[in-house]
């Protein structure tokens, strides 16, 4: 594929996200907080819109012809994600509400019964709160031992500790796969192959790699997988685990009722099959079914074609924002073609606060981010209490990074001129 053919996904494809096309303090909107959530299609729009419209009705559990829809829109949608990241069976996609509900059941079920005092947990400081808390309260409940892998001089993933930390007391490695606020992409598939070696199961944390690049479980040979549907062009409320089926089959389930049960009679239970065995309750049908309209949507461009065009934005951005002086940002540079690393850049400039920047940016129509990206060990760990974050998806242009580039260092001289 040649450098025109990728750069060309932008501006043939922002006319499919309505919300592109606004003003913000009377300036165009140029979003670049997708990390924390991306834009919807019209595609995925109207699969909610046509859900609650047209086919609005429990699934399963009907014989009339809206639940036999819903229920086939909802299932079909497990089948194209289970494609997407290239699972063995259907079974192995749990539908959740979200990438923490996701890494929850692992904990609550899989931890509980199988972690005990004196076994170790290893993750690293660049987690997101999501792969830390429900850990933390596991590791309160066993006795369990967790370790932080720290970073390398580049501020990425310190390979040579984690391997010296791998014994035969590691039960479980749990680790983002790209870092919200780094930009780091973790070497996962030696991880977990590390992993494995020592009998331990991993959890890979996809969040910031599902709508940036292609997935395949079973090339990376992972455990779990947790994914959230809202940074994937998908709605809020909506997100999966991916399990091997020989460990979900010997999971207990996390929730009682509805969607979970098999039999139940006044003394005990019987749980479903998979993958309802963790379903409980009426589901996000609307959401699950929208999550089946991103992943097409996604499929229809390509994530081959999605991570090129990327990397071509990052080596940009990269570029512009190097120029800067004062600024600092946080994690590995990427190569001159942008690889490397993911299209995000958190940084903080000496004697402003990342807040102020923010602010003053949102004035010129610019939507970044600023605090602790829910990294407040990772930020401790960096000497600093927050960061701004500017992320990019395959909507955004080249254009709208000078855009982006030329406001930040207004506003810096707007700051240093008052200083």
């Amino acid at each position: 594929m040649t450098v025109t053919q990728v750069s060309a996904i932008a501006p043939n494809l922002r006319k499919d996200f309505p919300i592109l096309h606004q003003e913000i303090n009377g300036k165009p909107l140029i979003y670049f907080d997708n990390a924390a959530t991306s834009q919807k299609p019209t595609a995925v729009i109207n699969a909610l819109k046509n859900y609650y419209e047209l086919n609005n009705a429990n699934v399963h559990r009907g014989a009339h012809s809206l639940s036999g829809r819903a229920t086939d829109d909802y299932e079909g949608a497990r089948d194209k994600v289970a494609k997407f990241i290239n699972a063995r069976s259907r079974n192995e996609i749990v539908y959740t509400r979200n990438a923490s509900e996701a890494i929850n059941i692992v904990a609550y079920t899989w931890g509980l019964a199988n972690l005990k005092e004196d076994d170790e947990i290893i993750l690293s400081v660049m987690e997101h709160h999501s792969n830390i808390v429900p850990w933390q309260i596991i590791a309160q409940k066993t006795g369990t031992k967790i370790r932080f892998v720290e970073l390398t001089d580049t501020e990425e993933f310190n390979l040579q500790q984690y391997k010296t930390f791998l014994n035969e007391k590691t039960k479980l490695v749990s680790i983002v796969h790209v870092s919200n606020t780094l930009g780091c992409i973790n070497p996962v598939e030696e991880i977990i192959n590390l992993a494995h070696q020592q009998g331990a199961k991993v959890l890979i944390d996809a969040c910031q790699s599902l709508p940036h690049m292609p997935i395949d479980v079973q090339g990376m040979d992972c455990d779990w997988l947790v994914g959230s549907g809202h940074k994937m062009c998908a709605t809020t409320g909506i997100g999966f685990l991916y399990g091997k089926e020989e460990l979900l089959l010997k999971m207990p389930p996390f929730l009682g009722g509805g969607e979970m049960i098999g039999e139940v009679y006044l003394d005990h239970f019987t749980c479903g099959e998979l993958p309802h065995k963790f379903e409980a309750g009426t589901p996000a049908i609307g959401e699950a079914i929208a999550l089946g309209a991103a992943v097409d949507y996604l499929s229809s461009i390509g994530m081959d074609k999605i991570h090129q065009y990327e990397e071509q934005l990052t080596a940009y951005l990269f570029e512009k924002l190097n120029k800067i002086p004062h600024l600092k940002i946080y994690g590995n540079q990427p190569t001159p073609d942008g690889q490397g690393r993911a299209c995000l850049a958190a940084f903080n400039v000496d004697g402003i606060h990342a807040s102020d920047l923010a602010t003053l940016l949102d004035n010129e129509g610019i939507a970044i981010r600023s605090g602790h990206h829910c990294t407040q060990p990772l930020h401790r760990y960096l000497e600093i209490s927050g960061s701004a974050r500017a992320s990019l998806y395959f909507y955004n242009t080249f254009e709208e990074i000078d855009t982006f580039v030329k406001a930040l260092q207004e506003t810096i001289d707007f700051f240093t001129q008052m200083m």
